[in-house]
């Protein structure tokens, strides 16, 4: 479980950075932006829907990761 949750955060912080390169980029399209900012805010409800399950069926104990 926690690596999965640590490869979400890598993938977040990646498609956040990517978003970041496609906005700072002179005559770059922000199509690009738009769409990796997407992806992030997709993986960030998938990220908290997944540590909920984990909570739900015990998969996180109550004392933390």
């Amino acid at each position: 479980m926690k690596i999965v949750v640590v490869l979400m955060l890598v993938a977040i912080l990646f498609s956040l950075f990517t978003a970041l390169r496609g906005v700072l980029k002179r005559g770059g399209s922000q199509d690009k932006a738009v769409k990796a900012l997407t992806l992030r805010v997709a993986l960030s409800i998938s990220l908290f829907v997944l540590l909920m399950v984990g909570f739900y069926f015990g998969l996180i104990p109550t004392t933390g990761l």
